[in-house]
């Protein structure tokens, strides 16, 4: 791949060349064309001017030679056979050498070129004409057979072929300093239009890995690049928001870890500080093992996160029944929903089936579940549907006592994230569970969003693709 540099210029010279080629041919054809009408009209006139002094008789022809074809200086040479192809006149310019009879039709002239004896370069024109007869003092013209006659005049070209050569030479060696001037003109024009790329090259190599703040100046850049500098600069941002996330998932990572293992550490060390009854090391082995398990299902969040990300999991498709999966996603959480005098209701169709990955579906609905079970209000509700939608099923999760913002609904689905700024139930709640929500949505996929309805409902729409409601 040649340099951009070398492409401009080759390109523009290029273009140059064949411009001034086709410029010079044209010139050169004109000048030609009008200099050799302007010759041929010269022997034409001169020929038809010939013509018209000859007269012939019965027996002989009398010619009127008019001083140009007697002149050396005129270098017009003229030659003229009879109806039987021999030479009636010749031009005493020509001494022995003679001219090629060329004439054809009647009055039809032609033209041609050709080369003299002594090397001299010759244009002809020849015309077949018929003579008037002559006037035999005063008295009438007897009647005569006159036949026709061909005649030749010719010039010399020598000049004219000079004339042209040196057009040809002027022409090319104009074409050579025009190419040579617009070579360097193009070079300075390059080197001064690509001094933008240079800058940007030179601001794009000043950013650093830990500042990824700077942007691309936009001053002075040529509107042909101010798209590559906003899409640099674009993804300048992009990269930007990705560290800061990496960055903040570490430090959420570091935050959720760190206050279950306190507590754990703490829990016992302060079992060791003396010897205790049976069931109170009890008490606290089922604490600690309470504290392992929260951890260890953040971990395998985090991991099937992580295989998300990668696209490292295996899906597959089932027919399923919508109503008995959700169903039995709700039973691990309707002992607790009872004790706070939740109610759960699902609308969902008993025959509504769709395509999809069991085991993944069941994860999502669990998870949306788990957190319309944790955070209704006790006293209130919550509730399933579905319903087929282009050849597409959306199932949606609602529950009543959303105290969330319209604002702060944007970011439910953020791993990490959870509406109490404070975290001071960090250890038991990760904020992975939305997370994890959309991921699996989109890899099996669909779409999912979250909406806060009047009345602090808060609901979950997911678009599960690819589903069906036919059952055979």
């Amino acid at each position: 791949m040649t340099s951009l540099r070398t492409r401009l210029l080759a390109g523009t010279v290029g273009g140059m060349l064949l411009l001034l080629a086709v410029l010079s041919l044209i010139v050169y054809v004109t000048i030609r064309r009008a200099l050799f009408e302007q010759l041929d009209a010269g022997l034409e006139a001169a020929a038809h001017l010939f013509a018209a002094s000859i007269e012939q008789d019965a027996n002989d022809v009398e010619l009127g030679i008019e001083p140009e074809f007697q002149d050396a200086r005129h270098e017009t040479y003229y030659q003229l056979w009879g109806a039987d192809e021999t030479v009636m006149a010749k031009s005493p310019l020509l001494d022995s050498n003679d001219l090629w009879r060329i004439a054809d039709g009647v009055d039809s002239p032609a033209f041609a070129n050709s080369r003299a004896e002594d090397g001299r370069l010759l244009r002809a024109i020849g015309l077949r004409f018929t003579p008037r007869a002559a006037d035999n003092d005063g008295e009438p013209p007897r009647k005569t057979n006159l036949k026709a006659l061909s005649l030749t005049v010719a010039r010399d070209a020598t000049e004219l072929r000079g004339q042209l050569r040196f057009l040809r030479w002027l022409l090319l060696t104009a074409s050579a300093a025009v190419t040579a001037l617009s070579l360097l003109i193009a070079a300075v024009v390059v080197r001064h239009g690509l001094l933008p790329l240079n800058a940007i090259a030179a601001q794009i190599g000043a950013i650093r890995a830990n500042d990824l703040t700077a942007r691309v100046d936009a001053t002075r850049i040529p509107a042909e690049i101010a798209p590559i500098q906003d899409r640099l600069n674009d993804l300048l941002s992009r990269i930007e928001a990705s560290f800061q996330r990496e960055r903040r998932f570490t430090a959420d990572v570091a935050h959720e870890l760190r206050t279950p293992l306190a507590g754990l550490r703490s829990t016992i060390e302060v079992t060791l500080v003396r010897a205790r009854e049976r069931q109170e090391y009890q008490t606290v082995l089922s604490d600690c093992l309470e504290i392992v398990q929260n951890m260890q299902a953040m971990v395998s969040n985090l991991l099937m996160l992580a295989r998300l990300d990668t696209r490292q999991i295996v899906l597959r498709r089932d027919r399923i029944l919508l109503a008995d999966l959700v169903d039995a996603c709700w039973r691990p959480f309707c002992e607790r929903a009872e004790q706070r005098q939740i109610t759960f209701e699902s609308t969902i169709p008993g025959d509504l089936t769709c395509l999809c990955d069991p085991d993944n579906l069941s994860m999502v609905v669990s998870n949306l579940l788990a957190n319309a079970s944790e955070y209704t209000n006790d006293g209130g509700g919550i509730w399933a549907a579905a319903h087929p939608a282009d050849g597409h099923v959306e199932l949606t999760i609602s529950n009543t006592g959303c105290s969330l913002s319209k604002e702060q609904i944007s970011q439910v689905f953020d791993c990490f994230w959870r509406g109490d700024s404070s975290r001071k139930d960090a250890g038991v709640h990760c904020g992975l569970g939305l997370a994890l929500v959309q991921r699996l949505v989109t890899a099996l996929g669909g779409s999912v969003v979250a909406e806060l309805q009047a009345g602090g409902l808060f609901v979950v729409r997911i678009n599960i693709g690819g589903c069906s409601t036919d059952l055979h």
